[in-house]
């Protein structure tokens, strides 16, 4: 697996669900159990603007090639991506969220996973 890869991945989901969010959150928010209102709407689409951010960071920066600055992107997508899995497991566990939630735990795992692989179990460029 190439890190670009990984990143581009990370791009597309985040982009697409960033738009979600932003532009129709009344929709998003309903497949995951909650209900809409102008408080949570406004909070959802500020989470869409967060996500488009992280998309396309992820996605200009996917073909980096200095050490230091893919160092700082993996350890920076393992961190946030193992806490969006705690909040998310959290969330659909409690039942605060439908069973939907279940989709962003996959989408956790898989990153949390792969940016761990670039961490702990790849070589690391000279």
């Amino acid at each position: 697996m190439k890190l670009s890869n990984l990143l581009a991945f990370n791009a597309v989901v985040a982009l697409v669900f960033g738009i979600g969010f932003l532009l129709i959150p009344a929709s998003v928010l309903a497949m995951y159990g909650a209900a809409p209102g102008p408080q949570i709407n406004l909070t959802a689409q500020l989470f869409g603007s967060a996500l488009i951010h992280v998309g396309l960071v992820a996605w200009l920066i996917r073909n980096v090639s200095d050490g230091l600055a893919r160092r700082a992107i993996v350890t920076s997508g393992l961190a946030a991506n193992l806490v969006g899995l705690v909040v998310s497991l959290i969330g659909t566990l409690g039942g605060v969220i439908s069973s939907f939630g279940w989709s962003a735990i996959v989408i956790y795992v898989l990153l949390a996973l792969g940016y761990a692989y670039f961490q702990f179990m790849s070589p690391r460029p000279s």
